[in-house]
Parts: C-alpha cells; sequence; structure tokens
C-alpha cells in the first residue's frame, strides 16, 4: 500500500533521503556529504552530477529501510537556495560547476550595479537586494566565463535552475523544467507575488543579462511536477512538492499565519517571518520572498539571512581542531564562567542581513594570554545568537515584532546555545522535539497535494517541544552586546 512520502533534502553539505508515513512520522533516513570545493578566495562550488549521484544513492538506501519502493506515494524534494546551476539541455550535463549560495565571486558585478543605482528598482521589483548571494548573477558569470555558453543560451540549448530543478529535470529523465515560487524569488529574476502577481521579470533579465528562455516554469510548492523515471527507483513517482529549504522549515514549523516566524540554523540561518498577502518592504535591509504556496492560498515573507552558523562549528572542529566532535562545544562553553572579553565575527564569505557586505572577513578580538580554546568555541556559539539578536532588531525596525523564536536545524540541539540565545534575544526560544523541520515541511506539502493533510489543520497541529525563557540579567546582557557591537565595528571598518 502506498502510504508514505519519500522527502529528498539537499543541502549545502550533505544530501538527505528521508521516508515519512501517511501521519508524517519519520520511517527512515540516509544522508551523505556533499564536498564543497573553494577554488578561489571567495569562491564556493560543487559538482552538480555528484549532487544527482548522492541524492540517488540516499532515496534508494531510505527506500530500502523503509520497506520498498511500493509504499511510496509520491516525492517532496527541499534544497539549498540560490545555488546555481546551468546545464545542456540535450545531455543534463552541467556546463560549470555549481556555484554556490554563499559564492562572492559576483561581488564586483554587483557593486557597478549598485553604483549605477539600480537597487531600488530591483528591490521594488523582487524584494530582494543585489549581492552575489543570489542567482541572478551567478548565471551571468557562467554565461559570460564558460567559452560559447551565452551564444548556446541565446539559441536555447541550455537550461538554468536552481537544485530543486536540476533534481526535477534528472528525477523525470529531462521531460520537465520547472521550479517552485520559493526558489524562483530568490533568483532577482522574479517578480515578487503569489498567484499571477508574480512572474519571470522581463526587465530583471534583462538588467542581470539572462536570457529568458533558460528559465524553467514556476508552479506552487504543492502541485503535480511530473514523474520520475521507473528505472531510478523500480516504480515510477510523481513529484508533489519542491520549495526552498527555509521556505519548507516555515511550512514544516507551522508558521503559515501572518506574524508567525521560525530561524533556521544549517550551514547558515534565515530568519522568516509569514508576512500573508501583502508585499513585504523592508527600509532595514531584510528581503522579501515568496513563502510558500498550496492548496490554493499562499503568503509573502520577510527574511533576514545569516550566511555563517553552523559553519563556525565545522571551522573550529575540521579547521582549528580545537574539538573532535560539534556535541563538544556544548560542554566546553558551559564549563566557563563568561566569554573573557573575546568574539569571533565569522564573516567568512561576507556579512548578510542587515549588514550586506560581501567584502568584508572574519575578525576575532579581545585575545589575551588568559585566552583558551575554550574561548574561541564559546565565542563561535556565541556568534550565532548575537547575530540572531541583530536580526530581530532589523524585523523590529521595519515593525515586524517577533515574540517568540521557533527554532530547528543542526544547531539547535545544543542547550547551552539555545538559553544563551533566548538570554541575549530576550525572547523565549521554542524547540521541537522533532527537529528536521526542513524535511517535514517537504513531506507536509506533498501530502497537501495528495489531499491527507489540510493548511488549517497542519497550523493547528500541537508540536511537542522544550522552551527556553531568558534568564540574564538585563545589565549582564548589555554589556555582551556592546562587545559584540564593538567586534562588528572592527569588522566593518
Amino acid at each position: 500500500m502506498a502510504d508514505c512520502i519519500l522527502v529528498i533534502d539537499e543541502g549545502t553539505t550533505s544530501t538527505r533521503a528521508i521516508v515519512y508515513d501517511r501521519t508524517l512520522a519519520q520511517v527512515s533516513l540516509a544522508q551523505e556529504e556533499v564536498p564543497l570545493a573553494y577554488p578561489d578566495d571567495g569562491w564556493v562550488e560543487q559538482d552538480g552530477e555528484e549532487i544527482i549521484a548522492r541524492t540517488l544513492a540516499v532515496c534508494r538506501a531510505a527506500l530500502h529501510k523503509a520497506g520498498g519502493v511500493d509504499r511510496i506515494a509520491g516525492i517532496g524534494i527541499t534544497n539549498q537556495r540560490e545555488t546555481t546551476l546551468v546545464w545542456d539541455r540535450a545531455t543534463g550535463k552541467p556546463i560549470a560547476p555549481a556555484i554556490v549560495w554563499q559564492d562572492r565571486r559576483t561581488a564586483a558585478l554587483c557593486d557597478k550595479l549598485k553604483a549605477n543605482g539600480d537597487e531600488p528598482a530591483v528591490q521594488a521589483e523582487t524584494g530582494l537586494l543585489i549581492d552575489p548571494y543570489f542567482s541572478g548573477t551567478k548565471i551571468a558569470w557562467i554565461l559570460d566565463t564558460v567559452p560559447g555558453a551565452r551564444a548556446r543560451a541565446e539559441a536555447g540549448d541550455l537550461a538554468f535552475g536552481t537544485v530543486d530543478c536540476f533534481l526535477i529535470w534528472h528525477l523525470t529523465g529531462g521531460k520537465v523544467h520547472a521550479t517552485d515560487v520559493t526558489n524562483a524569488s530568490r533568483t532577482l529574476l522574479y517578480r515578487l507575488g503569489l498567484g499571477e502577481e508574480g512572474g519571470w521579470s522581463q526587465r530583471m533579465c534583462d538588467l542581470f543579462r539572462v536570457p529568458m528562455n533558460m528559465l524553467p516554469e514556476v508552479k506552487p510548492s504543492s502541485a503535480a511536477y511530473g514523474d520520475s523515471k521507473e528505472s531510478l527507483f523500480g516504480n515510477s513517482l510523481p513529484i508533489l512538492s519542491a520549495a526552498g529549504d527555509q521556505q519548507s522549515a516555515l511550512v514544516g514549523q507551522g508558521c503559515l499565519a501572518p506574524g508567525m516566524a521560525k530561524i533556521t540554523y544549517g550551514t547558515g540561518a534565515f530568519l522568516v517571518a509569514n508576512s500573508g498577502a501583502e508585499k513585504p518592504v523592508s527600509h532595514n535591509r531584510l528581503l522579501g520572498t515568496v513563502g510558500y504556496e498550496a492548496a490554493g492560498q499562499g503568503a509573502l515573507a520577510l527574511e533576514g539571512s545569516i550566511f555563517n552558523a553552523g559553519t563556525i562549528v565545522k571551522w573550529l572542529r575540521d579547521d582549528l581542531g580545537l574539538i573532535e566532535t560539534a556535541a563538544e562545544s556544548e560542554a566546553m562553553a558551559a564549563g566557563l564562567p563568561g566569554n573573557g572579553g573575546v568574539y569571533i565575527v565569522p564573516a567568512f564569505t561576507g556579512l548578510g542581513a542587515p549588514h550586506w557586505n560581501a567584502d568584508a572577513r572574519g575578525t576575532i578580538s579581545g585575545l589575551t594570554r588568559a585566552t583558551t580554546a575554550a574561548h574561541l568555541v564559546r565565542a563561535g556559539l556565541e556568534s550565532v545568537a548575537y547575530q540572531t539578536h541583530d536580526l530581530l532588531e532589523a524585523f523590529a525596525a521595519d515593525g515586524v515584532d517577533i515574540r517568540e523564536l521557533r527554532v530547528d536545524g543542526g544547531m539547535v540541539g545544543n542547550d547551552w546555545l539555545m538559553q544563551f540565545l533566548a538570554d541575549i534575544c530576550a525572547r523565549p526560544v521554542v524547540r521541537p522535539d522533532y527537529q528536521e523541520m526542513t524535511a517535514l515541511g517537504a513531506a507536509a506539502l506533498a501530502a497537501m497535494q495528495l489531499g491527507w493533510i489540510d493548511p488549517a489543520g497542519w497550523q493547528a497541529r500541537d508540536v511537542k517541544g522544550t522552551r527556553f525563557e531568558p534568564k540574564m540579567p538585563p545589565d549582564a546582557r548589555a554589556t555582551l552586546l556592546k562587545g559584540w557591537s564593538a567586534a562588528m565595528r572592527r569588522t566593518l571598518a
């Protein structure tokens, strides 16, 4: 009996497949890392064919653990956003490495466009700011640097897609070239809006020099995306949903009503607040984006992006060797009476909201002879909370007062960090017991397409979890924030 959903969760550092049953309880999981390459300063790349190969491998492993493909009613997809692929329509092979969302190689082009005064028009049309983060300038870079690519694109021989689109193309054997509204709204090429109000913008395509014939069809997050090839898994499976990872987590957390918000702590950290049908306008360098579209309804959203969160722990572990496992960071931080005046601003690939400085690079300040490895580890964890505080301040300045933080992602299992987050942000932090909210959102969107659940019921469901209340005295909090502000000023200088 087909009573399960297979979710593909293709993230920045790993690809996972999770099978959920009809109640959206997890049945099985398989995961593999996907390597990142750093060929130059600020460049971040992946191999598109390796993404496909590893994704298929984890899907097959998860299906085997769940009892076989006959149990699967359909596929849901969620993905790292903005990561850009351009491929040959005839072969499906990428003409260049995938340029990852963190990549900063188009910073000079972005600076030129901003100097020309183009950013206000871009923000009004797309909800976004001009930054290397987004897909538009990445596409232009590929077309301009791969020999013959621009001519081939204009002739209709090349296709563009974010990772969801690339997966759908390969799952369907090249029959479907489609993306969902949430991923489209992260390209700098999409007119922000729900339903017919949204769509690819000729004006933006002209500005960023992207031929419109490269672009995929745009569908709701919950929709019929075509069927997978039978040869891949033994049965042909309908693809029922697609959504960028942060919007998928918004759905997973049940934030389907205006004013509800979540923050996901993964490679980066992303705070997304549902703004309903009202087009969000930020005066504090936050982003307008599509939240989701499903079951005849949808929402726009306001978003703040932190580029480096989980990468800090990975850096402390893999590059500095200060910890052997990510879990060790909690005990090291908790074992200190304070941070010793040490601050890390992790601008490894520039700074996201609310600064949007592509040229900023990370700093460590406050070092003394008393500084230990534990102080550096604690400073790395603390930086996540400080960056979140800065985002909340920007949201409040835009008139969006987020009264509690619904959290998910790989970092939230750290109890010390969650309490510090509540203390620094002076808000309750709510952590669900089941923390795979990104994958769960994709499963929920697929279940909506199947008619198994409806949005109202999903939003109203009871979610068990842990609540962290602020405990830090206000003067201690103010002192820590003053130190962070000084460290940030040094970084931006």
